[in-house]
């Protein structure tokens, strides 16, 4: 089981750009899906987060201008990032909380690869 992510790169201030990213291998249930980042020398922080039935939750640093939504037929989240600002700069993360086994105990929570945006005139 693995999360993979895409889309990232380069961007002007006031562009977007959008992140995806899709769970990988035969999981029983995918429970909450989020995206966190990692500025250089800064802690990583959770940008939005999407419960299972839908329900989106985005930083205050972030509202009005990302969008977080799923599509849990592809089991995907999906980061849309309008109107891009410098300190949105930062290696983005994806995670998820799987179930990946009826017989599990619990819940687990994965982690994707990161993906640079860069905002930058």
């Amino acid at each position: 089981v693995q999360l993979q992510a895409s889309g990232g790169g380069s961007v002007q201030p006031g562009g977007s750009l959008r992140l995806s990213c899709t769970v990988s291998g035969n999981v029983f249930s995918v429970n909450f899906m989020a995206w966190y980042r990692q500025a250089p020398g800064k802690q990583r922080d959770l940008v939005a987060d999407i419960t299972s039935d839908g329900r989106p939750a985005l930083a205050d640093s972030v509202k009005g201008r990302f969008i977080i939504s799923r599509d849990n037929a592809k089991k995907m989240v999906t980061l849309e990032m309008n109107n891009l600002k410098p300190e949105d700069t930062a290696v983005y993360y994806c995670a998820a909380d799987l179930w990946v086994a009826p017989e599990d105990s619990s819940s687990s929570v994965y982690w994707g690869k990161g993906t640079q945006v860069t905002v930058s005139s």
